[in-house]
C-alpha cells in the first residue's frame, strides 16, 4: 500500500489522540467519586435496614404501651364506677364486696403504671436508638450528595476533554485517505491500540524492538511512501529524519 510521507505521519498524530482518548474515557469510568458513590451506597443499604429493624422495634413497643395504656383506662373507669356505687349504695354486704374489689383494682393499677413506665423508658430508649440510626443515614446521604455533586463536576470536566479530542480527532483524519484510515483503524483493533508507530534510532516506539539484519534492510530499502509494518507488533511503522536508516 502506498501513502505519502506526510500522511503517514498524520497516522502519528491519530494514535497520540486515541491513546489520550482510551485514558481520558477510562478515567470517566474509574472516578474516585464512583467509587467512593458505591461503599457509601452500601452502607446506605445496610442503615436503611438496620433504621427498618429499629422502627420495627419502635413500633412493637408502642403497641405494647398503647395496650397498657388502654388496660389502665379500663382498670380506672371500674374504680371510679365501684367507687361510686359505694357511696350510692345502702347494704353493708355491697359496701363490703365492693371495696374488696377496690383494693384489687387498686393493687391492678399500681402494677399496670409500673409497666407503663418501664415500657415507656424502654420506648424512650428504642426511639433514642432509631433516631440515632436516622442521624446516620442522614450523614450518609450527606456525604453521597457531595460526592455526586464532585462527581458531576469531574464528569463534565472530562467530556469537555473528550469533546475536544473528538474534533481534533476528525480534523487529522480528515485528512487521511480512506483506505489509510481504514488500515489504521484495522490495526488499531488488531493490536489492542497500538496501531501506528514511530522508527526511531532503528527502534519501534509501539514495542521497543530494535530493527536488525533484513528487517532493518528491508525498510532502508523500502521507498518512502510504502507502508511498511513493525516485524515484531504489526503496528505501522512511521519513518522520519529521526529514524536512524
Amino acid at each position: 500500500m502506498k501513502a505519502s510521507p506526510v500522511e503517514q505521519k498524520e497516522l502519528l498524530r491519530l494514535q497520540a489522540l486515541d491513546i489520550r482518548l482510551q485514558q481520558v474515557e477510562h478515567q470517566t469510568k474509574a472516578l474516585p467519586e464512583l467509587a467512593r458513590l458505591r461503599e457509601l451506597g452500601a452502607q446506605a443499604d445496610t442503615i436503611r435496614m438496620t433504621l427498618s429493624t429499629r422502627s420495627g422495634e419502635v413500633e412493637d413497643v408502642r403497641l405494647e404501651l398503647n395496650r397498657i395504656e388502654s388496660d389502665v383506662d379500663v382498670v380506672e373507669k371500674r374504680i371510679a364506677r365501684d367507687a361510686d356505687r359505694v357511696q350510692h349504695t345502702s347494704s353493708v354486704k355491697d359496701v363490703q364486696a365492693l371495696e374488696t374489689e377496690l383494693a384489687a383494682l387498686r393493687k391492678r393499677l399500681l402494677a399496670l403504671e409500673e409497666i407503663e413506665i418501664a415500657v415507656m423508658e424502654r420506648l424512650e430508649e428504642r426511639e433514642g436508638a432509631a433516631a440515632a440510626v436516622e442521624a446516620e443515614r442522614d450523614a450518609i446521604l450527606g456525604r453521597m450528595r457531595d460526592a455526586e455533586v464532585a462527581r458531576d463536576l469531574s464528569l463534565a470536566d472530562l467530556n469537555r476533554q473528550l469533546g475536544e479530542l473528538r474534533r481534533d480527532r476528525a480534523a487529522i483524519a480528515g485528512g487521511v485517505t480512506e483506505y489509510l484510515a481504514a488500515l489504521y483503524q484495522k490495526r488499531f483493533v488488531a493490536g489492542r491500540g497500538n496501531a501506528a508507530a514511530l522508527l526511531r534510532a532503528r527502534t519501534c516506539s509501539g514495542c521497543t524492538m530494535t530493527l536488525t539484519g533484513s528487517d532493518l534492510d528491508a525498510v532502508r530499502s523500502a521507498p518512502a511512501d510504502d507502508v511498511l509494518f513493525c516485524p515484531d507488533c504489526g503496528a505501522i511503522l512511521v519513518r522520519t529524519e529521526e529514524s536512524g536508516i
